[in-house]
């Protein structure tokens, strides 16, 4: 994800968001005020629009698995992490987010790759009104059958 430092530059070869400058007729600034909307918003829009795609297993790296599993074991921690592997930066007008996932087994990454980008960017601009100037996917692992029958072995069981 690209760091801005001051107004928009027209360099193509790498986006920037935008936060100096409104732009002209956006529904986010208007003569009757502005309406700010928080990154954790954003990231969660992200997420559940990532995980609308079929073929997306779950989303993080490795350890922020590990971490939300160990999360959402603990009383009281507000149960599961619902943008876990979502980054964004948003802008007054603009956000662009870094998305990492684990795609099940069989499935172009590719074409998941693309259908990702295609709902988040949807998703985002209709239920935010931002411009989303990239969407950024890593595919950390891939989810095999064999690792479900596994998983449920080493789950604890309840008597």
């Amino acid at each position: 994800m690209t760091t801005p430092t001051g107004p928009t530059t027209t360099d193509s070869s790498a986006s920037t968001i935008k936060r100096s400058s409104r732009a002209a007729g956006s529904e986010l600034a208007t003569s009757q005020g502005t309406t700010t909307i928080a990154d954790t918003v954003v990231a969660k829009i992200a997420a559940v629009a990532a995980r609308e795609v079929n073929g997306v297993e779950q989303l993080g790296g490795g350890m922020a698995r590990a971490f939300g599993a160990m999360r959402e074991r603990i009383p009281g921690s507000g149960g599961p992490n619902v943008s876990q592997g979502v980054a964004v930066e948003v802008g007054e007008t603009q956000a662009a987010v870094d998305i990492d996932l684990v795609v099940e087994y069989g499935v172009s990454i590719i074409d998941l790759a693309a259908g990702v980008r295609r709902n988040v960017i949807t998703s985002l601009e209709r239920m935010t009104g931002l411009e989303v100037v990239e969407v950024n996917v890593a595919v950390n692992d891939i989810h095999l059958p064999s690792d479900e029958s596994s998983t449920s072995d080493q789950q604890p069981r309840v008597q």
